[in-house]
């Protein structure tokens, strides 16, 4: 019986042992030709063979040092036997039950320690790749390469070593306990006094355990000789990194201690030749004294009586390197700093209007979350398509440069009825989005609509851009797999009461002709459909990883990705551009970025190093990738390209068209400005005593104080001939709302990369966006409309505050959308614009631009418009009569201007 149960359980592993290899083979199998199918089958292999070998290297030498205890400590046991199952019907079997349990936890702890192990890969390859940052730290004089290439691997195996050491001197230590040779109920008299501990140990036992712990200290000297390098990301000083007890306590406790590790290894080595068990305690007892004095004490000491009576002095140095090398972390000290010059009568050109043209024909008047409302009202068409995000880029459309927004309209299968939500749709019929909506930020229709460029299913353009593949089969939304050159046809758009369909003729996916590979996906996918369905042909393709920012992270997980996509039209065809970021948390005396809370980049909070040195370029249709390199001299994306030298394309080698759709990335703009928002500051006495902290401007919406976004603008920037696409971010100090400085990061051409930071004087009040949006509250004539609308039951939905700078002073531009209260269709009825002490409200921008230039008293109430006003001789009976069908049909906007009308009559007639 016992022998069918022992047949049974070793059948039962065995099947479990085959099942999780298959598994993990077939995956791989799957794996490679999905690699081989974009292109980067050398990767996936690389990756591979490196971890298999790591995890085989350390799986082995876990095992042997493991085994190898176990063997020793039951030799010098051989004449005693296991003790935890006397008196027990088990005593007989207590040998084998000790030998299975050791063996079980041998495997087991060689086996999470190898897993774990093998997600080394990327550190060992960077350690043999390393690049030089060519800039030393200012302690140590090490290059900085060695900080993120090396330092890295080197903690990581002192902790690996130092696991093996502990593991197996527990492993040893047991079995010593449990044959009784180690005993806890010795008295402590007998064992110290009177010197009876051979009776608790002998010699052979002694020497085992004792090499084990001599092992164990030099691997804590190790630990503390590294530890003098951690100095450089401290955040326990006042700055970040090696204060002044840093590199005179505790570096001083660091070498004391590497120097008593040592002794206490050798000493524990020649403790073995002595009888006298004592030594070693004793031993570690005087470490453990020396380390309370030197590693807790002493630092704590000289911090209070030391350094805190004398901070800025004993820690200027330190704070000096923490503003350089933060500056340098973060690319702070490329910024091109300027004054910004005030033009106190910025009215008094009366060209500055014609002078700034195309800055003003560019100005945004579509805010992003109002837009895509509109978007999902007038242009989803059927109730399966979804634009997710409104994307802002430029074009050059019929000969002019033209700043758009757009989005691109993909499937979503979640909004597909359940009844049907069957296998043939979900993985056969609806493949693919179809599309996207494009219009010009600054133009509006009669009705407060945006103007199309691109529309409609099929795409209709009202330009000279063409979209010739407008199919996606890669996107934000394309979360499942799915098969094509299937014997059925693809859905393909809405066509009136009939569909269209299609076929796929891209070169995306996985092909799955033969049987092979049908039943490698079918095990894979856990799915026995593409065994049995008729629908595959020898031309079948799986297309899987088609969401796009898990797609370019499945080639490439040692980048980060921007959170935020965008979609380009290039030669017809859709492609996405995805910013990849390097990042570190290894960069010495740098802060943080995210020391104090997240960003939308940065979810590590001890990241303290980032880059934007690649793109990545994803084909709609086909799913492939591209990724190109943007800059040429970031030592970590270098030493990726000397790992993955097939990964990486040139800068060279971009396209000219899709090198202009390039933009700053703003996750990476927003990283920036954080940061300078302290370390502008580069005075140390200055930063010491945050005299001149700033802050993001703020401004409202939806009637709460908000941080400004950065805005994509086209202008021209002071002292430049031309305008360029730009990002742009306003400053405030700290505790005030008045605008302190802006700043631009360049888009185009040979500018790409390049900020510039743009201070106004100190002396000279320059309103911030909170303080505008307060002058616009407190001007009566605004007031009393917003107020209107609102008491008709519209909703005002009040868009950013766009702060353009312009011929010496501050435009300051806010749209006004007007939503029926049961409606989702928001509407663009008025544009309010300041400048140099103006506020102006009009239906259109030129209205209020020409006001607000050209100093033409303009009417603020929704009559403005000539156009709209209706003939002063109409009655009072006249105009409440058509406000009260205007309250019928319910058009707000009318009911409104007729109000203002009729209390207009009202007031003349008192």
């Amino acid at each position: 019986m016992q022998f069918k149960q022992k047949i049974i359980v070793t059948l039962i592993f065995i099947a479990i042992a085959i099942l999780t290899l298959v598994s993990t083979a077939v995956h791989l199998l799957t794996e490679s030709w999905w690699f081989a199918a974009v292109g980067f089958e050398s990767i996936f292999w690389q990756r591979i063979i490196w971890q298999v070998a790591i995890w085989l290297v350390t799986f082995t030498v876990f095992v042997g040092f493991l085994g190898f205890n176990y063997w020793l400590a039951l030799k010098f046991t051989g004449d005693r036997r296991f003790r935890f199952l006397e008196s027990n019907e088990f005593e007989p079997y207590t040998a084998k039950i000790a030998n299975y349990t050791a063996t079980l936890l041998i495997f087991l702890t060689s086996l999470t320690i190898a897993n774990l192990s093998a997600a080394y890969w990327e550190q060992i390859l960077q350690f043999f790749h390393a690049s030089k940052f060519n800039r030393l730290d200012p302690i140590y004089q090490k290059d900085i390469g060695f900080y993120l290439f090396r330092l890295p691997l080197l903690d990581n195996l002192e902790n690996c070593f130092l696991t093996l050491l502990i593991s197996g001197s527990i492993l040893a230590a047991l079995v010593y306990v449990f044959k009784g040779t180690i005993r806890f109920d010795w008295q402590w008299k007998s064992l110290i006094v009177e010197d009876n501990w051979q009776k608790l140990l002998t010699k052979p036992i002694k020497v085992h355990l004792s090499f084990l712990l001599a092992a164990i200290a030099l691997d804590i000297a190790v630990d503390f000789w590294l530890e003098r390098y951690e100095l450089l990301y401290s955040s326990q000083g006042v700055v970040w990194g090696a204060d002044y007890t840093s590199t005179h306590a505790r570096l001083l406790a660091f070498w004391v201690m590497i120097i008593a590790s040592v002794l206490l290894g050798l000493w524990l080595i020649i403790s073995t030749w002595s009888d006298k068990l004592q030594l070693p305690v004793y031993g570690i007892g005087i470490y453990a004294v020396v380390l309370i004095l030197f590693n807790g004490i002493y630092p704590e000491l000289q911090q209070r009586f030391v350094v805190e009576p004398n901070e800025l002095a004993k820690e200027m140095p330190y704070i000096k390197h923490n503003i350089e090398f933060t500056r340098s972390a973060y690319d702070l000290d490329k910024i091109d700093t300027k004054d910004y010059q005030l033009n106190l009568a910025g009215n008094s050109n009366p060209n500055v209007q014609q002078e700034n043209q195309a800055t003003i024909d560019n100005i945004p008047l579509w805010d992003y979350r109002p837009l895509l409302t509109t978007y999902r009202q007038l242009q989803e068409i059927r109730f399966y398509y979804r634009f997710l995000d409104v994307d802002v880029d430029r074009y050059t459309l019929n000969g002019d440069y033209r700043q758009i927004m757009l989005s691109p309209r993909e499937f979503d299968y979640s909004q597909v009825p359940s009844s049907a939500k069957t296998w043939v749709n979900r993985r056969l019929k609806y493949t693919h989005g179809y599309g996207l909506v494009m219009n010009p930020v600054n133009e509006v229709t009669t009705d407060g609509l945006p103007v199309l460029f691109v529309k409609n299913i099929p795409p209709v353009s009202q330009t000279d851009l063409a979209i010739k593949e407008p199919g996606i089969y890669y996107g934000e939304l394309t979360q499942d797999y799915i098969y094509t050159g299937m014997n059925t046809a693809e859905f393909d758009y809405p066509r009136g009461d009939e569909n269209a369909f299609t076929k796929y003729d891209g070169v995306g996916g996985v092909p799955i002709g033969n049987w092979l590979r049908k039943l490698a996906y079918a095990y894979d996918q856990g799915s026995l459909k593409i065994l049995i369905s008729n629908y595959f042909t020898p031309n079948s393709r799986i297309h899987y990883h088609r969401q796009i920012s898990e797609r370019v992270r499945h080639v490439a997980p040692f980048l980060q990705f921007d959170n935020d996509p965008y979609m380009v039209v290039v030669n017809g065809r859709l492609n996405w551009i995805i910013d990849a970021y390097t990042t570190s948390d290894r960069y010495p005396y740098s802060e943080a970025v995210a020391h104090e809370q997240k960003t939308e980049l940065i979810t590590d909070k001890n990241i303290n190093y980032v880059r934007s040195p690649a793109k990545v370029v994803v084909d709609a249709k086909d799913g492939t990738m591209q990724f190109y390199v943007v800059d040429e001299n970031e030592p970590v994306l270098n030493t990726y390209r000397k790992i993955f030298p097939n990964l990486f394309k040139g800068k060279d080698t971009i396209p000219p068209e899709i090198q202009a759709h390039f933009r700053y990335p703003q996750d990476l703009f927003k990283v920036q400005a954080r940061m300078y928002l302290s370390y502008h500051m580069e005075d140390p006495q200055v930063f010491y005593n945050r005299e001149d902290d700033w802050r993001f401007a703020t401004e409202l919406y939806n009637d709460q104080q908000q941080q400004v976004e950065p805005d994509y603008l086209i202008m021209k920037l002071p002292e430049e001939t031309k305008e360029e696409f730009s990002l742009v971010l306003p400053f405030t100090p700290v505790n005030r709302d008045n605008m302190i400085a802006w700043m631009a990061a360049r888009s185009d051409g040979d500018n790409y990369g390049k900020l510039s930071l743009y201070e106004f004087p100190k002396q000279e009040l320059v309103y911030g966006p909170f303080q505008i949006a307060a002058r616009i509250d407190q001007d009566p004539e605004i007031a009393q409309q917003i107020t209107l609308w609102s008491q008709t039951g519209s909703r005002v939905i009040r868009g950013d505050i766009l702060v353009i700078p312009i011929d010496g002073s501050i435009l300051y531009v806010q749209p006004l959308y007007l939503r029926a209260a049961k409606g989702q269709l928001p509407e663009l009825t008025r544009i309010i614009v300041s400048y140099d002490k103006q506020i102006v409200m009009t239906p259109s921008l030129s209205q209020s631009l020409a006001a607000v230039f050209k100093q033409v008293p303009t009417q603020l109430n929704p009559s403005i418009n000539p156009a709209t006003v209706d003939p002063p001789q109409q009655s009072a009976l006249e105009i409440y009569q058509q406000a009260q069908q205007a309250l019928q049909e319910g058009n707000w906007v009318e009911y409104g201007r007729y109000q203002q009308q009729l209390q207009d009559i009202l007031q003349k007639s008192n």
